[in-house]
């Protein structure tokens, strides 16, 4: 299978990454603190604009915006994920893998594709936004953005983007391909 992949240098795209077999990876502070960190070292070398993000325990869900004529977000997740891949496995063991991944020479943290969609207009943008920050209380992590500690809402919060009670009292219209996720 062929996958396309939109080139557009220096365009905002919203990702999404799924751990393998949706195993709660993720739920420990200090596993997302790995992530974090990961994330940190490949902006250090190929930087881009983390614009929102969300880390739930099997799932994560991102904004970013390329720099100026780069187009290469797959270079960047590629490494995100070999990292914390490494970071993981130093810190808890190699996980159970499935026979095609040990002959690849593969762990079993992360599901081998990623989503994303390039980010089409303002509205496009907002909209994948809250779809962020809405997200745990979604899948019931939790039932306000405000209470979620692995995210970028309080960031938009402080910058005035958002009222902290947002998505507390009602859920927020989301984009239509919500129920494909």
């Amino acid at each position: 299978m062929r996958y396309r992949r939109v080139i557009a240098p220096g365009a905002t795209f919203f990702f999404t990454l799924v751990t393998e077999q949706r195993r709660p990876l993720l739920r420990e502070p200090e596993t997302v603190a790995l992530l974090l960190a990961a994330v940190e070292k490949v902006r250090s070398r190929h930087p881009f604009e983390v614009d929102a993000y969300v880390i739930l325990p099997d799932h994560l869900h991102a904004i970013w915006t390329l720099p100026e004529g780069d187009a290469d977000f797959s270079t960047r997740w590629r490494l995100i994920k070999e990292a914390f891949t490494r970071a993981y496995v130093k810190a808890h063991g190699n996980l159970d893998r499935s026979e095609s991944r040990r002959a690849k020479g593969e762990q079993a943290v992360w599901q081998r594709r990623f989503w994303e969609h390039a980010i089409r207009d303002d509205t496009d943008f907002a909209r994948h936004v809250d779809y962020i920050h809405i997200n745990p209380v979604k899948h019931g992590l939790t039932t306000a953005a405000r209470d979620w500690p692995h995210s970028s809402f309080g960031d938009w919060v402080a910058r005035g983007n958002y009222n902290e009670s947002w998505g507390s009292d009602e859920m927020p219209k989301l984009p239509e391909w919500v129920g494909q996720e």
